[in-house]
């Protein structure tokens, strides 16, 4: 069973699920292994188009049900430091931030989701669990180890991001 590790911050805009990860490899790899489509294809999935801010790619979310494509929009991209993406459905704006931190000894990867309406609020007992898997896909791949299963994520972690909203 995999341990929750995700924190719900307050900040001035609302709320934040904050993830975070240390991996023993360079920040360049830990880059590559973040925004390479061919790379992302192996824990999150694969994307297309022109990478900068301010344009919009599609990724395909390899491991959710149906395997959708869905429109991204790259509103920061500071190679090797911070990506920053949203994307817009029938549930509301969804803002993610990945930030590395090169510690000399090791990389370590910040996610945070921008809790961004009431919604996503209320179903961070769902969507907490998926990130902490995402998270631990990403290490997988990183550190080429087994990719995780995600029923030792979910519906084991929600109580704990429950908790966090309470």
């Amino acid at each position: 069973m995999a341990i929750p590790t995700g924190e719900i911050t307050v900040t001035p805009e609302g709320r934040d699920l904050v993830i975070s990860r240390s991996l023993g490899l360079p920040i360049e790899e830990v880059w590559a292994r973040l925004t390479d489509p061919h790379l992302t294809a192996g824990w999150y999935g694969t994307w297309e188009g022109q990478v900068g801010t301010g344009n919009t790619i599609r990724v395909q979310m390899r491991f959710e049900e149906g395997e959708p494509w869905t429109d991204m929009r790259i509103d920061d991209c500071t190679p090797p430091l911070h990506l920053g993406i949203s994307s817009t459905d029938q549930i509301g704006l969804w803002r993610l931030e990945v930030t590395l931190l090169d510690t000399g000894a090791a990389t370590t990867l910040r996610l945070v989701h921008h809790l961004t309406s009431e919604y996503q609020l209320a179903e961070i007992p769902q969507i907490g669990p998926g990130w902490e898997y995402y998270a631990d896909m990403f290490v997988a791949a990183c550190t080429h180890t087994e990719l995780p299963d995600f029923a030792d994520y979910y519906p084991s972690m929600s109580g704990y991001y429950e908790q966090q909203t309470s």
